[in-house]
């Protein structure tokens, strides 16, 4: 009897302590912003009355929420893509049989694990004004007038989005590259003898085998890119405002700007859930997208 109470209740045993650690440090304050975005609510004074839904209106009427919104997407866009994009050809590159490919695959880590204070001073520098910056001065040298990296919407997302993808390019090709060196090389060699050329077999061939990988890696880099606060705030150096008019302020940097500038908890957890549904939705949409790809022929 207690050998097969053993074999029944042990598996439970074993991962209880992370539901339970979950359920008290995760899923309670999930629910529980549920209950603060339905009140006024405040540091100092805590829960100041029953609002209803009242935030959730003054959300959708909010220009500082759609203009929060806007700049999250458009960062996405012009980050996301070209990412995953530039780590699938780094992943099939590093691959193929080629000299140091140890060393090249070892590189690819490291602007994942440099820390945040050194990137911060190294794209300040890289993206500085136009006496100091480093691409202005360039740009000066060669008779081009400087850029207005922080001044200008789109130059911002642009520079936000070289930020992002120096960061985590590598570590998206590592994943890739675990995946493809999974796959049987008894494939590719048929491929060979029917003479398909090395981009047809990575058409046809590898990005089909990698869906399953292709869509961890959108979900994720979907999830980590709409919660986007790091690389914004360190690149504006004016706390959560995201610039003098709010040209690169993401949605998670509003929450922040609602919750500790102006104390408005009530509001900011409200924006926190609708940003979950937006999360949510586009990361069904990226599913869907990602298995309309089809299988090797």
């Amino acid at each position: 009897m207690w050998s097969r109470l053993d074999i029944r209740t042990s598996p439970y045993l074993f991962i209880t302590p992370f539901f339970l650690l979950f359920g008290v440090f995760g899923l309670f304050p999930l629910l529980y912003t549920v209950w603060v975005s339905l009140h006024d609510w405040s540091l100092i004074g805590g829960n100041e009355g029953f609002a209803g839904l009242d935030n959730y209106v003054r959300l959708a009427g909010d220009e500082k929420f759609w203009n929060a919104l806007y700049n999250t997407l458009g960062i996405f866009a012009i980050a996301v893509v070209p990412q995953l994009l530039i780590a699938l050809l780094l992943a099939d590159t590093l691959n193929r049989r080629i000299r140091f490919a140890n060393v090249f695959r070892m590189t690819l880590i490291l602007p994942y694990i440099t820390s945040i204070a050194a990137l911060a001073i190294v794209f300040s520098v890289v993206f500085g004004g136009e006496q100091f910056g480093l691409i202005n001065q360039v740009l000066g040298t060669l008779g081009l007038d400087p850029v207005a990296w922080q001044a200008e919407r789109y130059w911002s997302w642009t520079a936000i989005a070289t930020m992002i993808d120096w960061r985590w390019t590598g570590y998206n090709a590592l994943i890739y590259l675990a995946a493809m060196q999974s796959v049987s090389k008894d494939v590719y060699e048929a491929a060979d003898l029917d003479g398909a050329s090395r981009l047809r077999q990575f058409v046809q061939i590898t990005i089909p085998l990698l869906r399953p990988t292709i869509i961890f890696t959108v979900i994720i880099s979907t999830i980590g890119q709409m919660q986007l606060f790091t690389e914004p705030t360190i690149f504006g150096n004016n706390g959560y405002a995201g610039g003098s008019q709010g040209q690169f302020q993401t949605v998670m940097m509003l929450v922040f700007q609602e919750t500790f500038d102006y104390q408005n908890f009530g509001y900011a957890a409200a924006i926190s859930w609708v940003l979950f549904l937006i999360v949510v939705v586009m990361g069904l949409i990226n599913v869907w997208l990602t298995s309309r790809i089809k299988g090797a022929q």
